[in-house]
């Protein structure tokens, strides 16, 4: 890991820039795979399994057999980490639910709010080099709880055709049938536009890499929602004397091992800190069986020496991580003053690993410095905010005049007339 001691502000974005490729880049790759999908269907579909996962498939959707039958396969320890997994996953989604809400702002005016789910989504799910079961319960739990009619779930089959064991029996726990045979960019563009088996949907969840963060935000421009533009994985700790380094390491490389594009940050008040947590990274990453994967994410990663904790928290804010490890004696100050982040982590025995899995928060977060402005996947993220208001007679007359003498101001005088004529008719009715 690159370190720099006290760097000056000006270098930051510099130095911390992560290891993406640009947009316009991408977008070509990206386009004309989107493309084929929207005039081709199914058929581009199995050219790109083809083409991309090296595998030719027969039916683009598993069968609910296979999906009914899944856990068979799956060993029984995994199932009940699942199940131990969904259960708290479910607990602090379902404690998000926001009731219907209603309040008369004045007399005879009422206003009123409730959350309704939104139809069809799509989740993807990455399989890669690695079956991410976990995103299955990240993102259908909390799409099954807020009532989505309609719920298609993509992911890359293995090169036997297959679709791993593990995320079929988590889409049967939730409670998810449909599930598709596809990944990357193509995957997103099949949700985005439908095709002959796959429906198109009203909003597309789900992590991915840079060209599948790249289909989303192409989708998005086309008139689908996306949660966001969620890319290669990314931690930031901030340690000092107080935490243990081979903890520290060991969260480190839970995150350079997703990807040779994923970026760790360690932020240290000293370098004897930062000195005695290379060397356990360098010790702990000889045993790791995605060595090759983690080392070329080491690439990519910087250790920095602030002293000044005021310093240190404005350089977190500014690079704005997916996760973040706060492992110092302060650390209430330290997360007060924490405003930017995707999801927090506090103390020695909080492995970013949790969240990721098991304690309930969401893994589904804003990467690449989109912390600042988006938050993770919650419950909310599956439902839209409708509001209501009902006014009565007596209601009309107070706020009336109101609306009346604003519409005319800005010269809108249709709107003002909408109300006027109401009120004419109220005044002769008086009579």
């Amino acid at each position: 890991m690159k370190i720099l001691v006290n760097p000056d502000k000006k270098i930051w974005k510099k130095e911390l820039a992560r290891p993406v490729q640009k947009t316009k880049d991408i977008e070509k790759i990206v386009k004309p795979i989107m493309k084929k999908v929207k005039r081709q269907g199914d058929k581009a579909l199995r050219k790109f399994a083809f083409e991309y996962d090296h595998v030719e498939i027969d039916s683009i959707m598993v069968d609910p057999v296979d999906i009914k039958n899944s856990g068979k396969q799956v060993d029984k320890a995994l199932k009940d980490a699942i199940k131990t997994a969904k259960s708290n996953i479910e607990k602090f989604h379902k404690l998000q639910e926001s009731p219907p809400l209603s309040t008369e702002i004045m007399k005879g005016v009422t206003c009123m709010r409730r959350s309704v789910a939104i139809q069809k989504v799509g989740l993807y799910v990455p399989g890669g080099t690695a079956p991410l079961f976990s995103t299955v319960l990240m993102l259908g739990i909390p799409a099954k709880l807020a009532g989505c009619e309609e719920i298609i779930l993509c992911t890359p089959p293995d090169q036997k055709g297959q679709v791993h064991p593990a995320i079929l029996y988590a889409a049967k726990l939730i409670g998810i049938t449909k599930v598709i045979k596809a990944g990357g960019a193509q995957a997103i563009a099949a949700l985005a536009y439908g095709t002959e088996t796959v429906p198109r949907v009203d909003k597309i969840f789900g992590p991915g890499n840079q060209y599948v963060t790249a289909a989303k935000q192409l989708a998005a421009k086309k008139g689908v929602a996306i949660d966001m533009p969620a890319g290669p994985s990314e931690v930031l700790v901030y340690a000092d004397e107080t935490a243990i380094p081979a903890f520290v390491a060991a969260d480190l490389l839970s995150q350079a091992e997703h990807g040779a594009d994923s970026q760790v940050i360690l932020v240290c008040p000293s370098e004897k800190i930062v000195d005695n947590i290379i060397v356990e990274v360098n010790a702990q990453l000889e045993h790791l069986p995605r060595q090759k994967t983690a080392r070329k994410a080491l690439e990519n990663s910087v250790a920095v020496v602030i002293d000044d904790m005021d310093i240190a928290l404005e350089l977190i804010n500014e690079y704005a991580p997916e996760h973040l490890i706060i492992n110092i004696k302060e650390e209430d100050k330290a997360v007060k003053g924490i405003i930017n982040a995707g999801s927090v982590f506090i103390g020695n025995f909080t492995p970013e690993s949790a969240g990721d899995y098991a304690s309930g928060t969401n893994h589904t977060l804003p990467t690449n410095g989109y912390a600042r402005s988006y938050s993770g996947v919650s419950l909310d993220s599956f439902v839209k905010k409708i509001t209501y208001q009902k006014i009565t007679e007596e209601g009309l007359r107070g706020l009336g005049p109101v609306i009346e003498v604003m519409a005319e101001n800005e010269q809108l005088m249709a709107h003002k007339q909408a109300v006027s004529i109401r009120l004419n008719y109220l005044d002769k009715e008086k009579k």
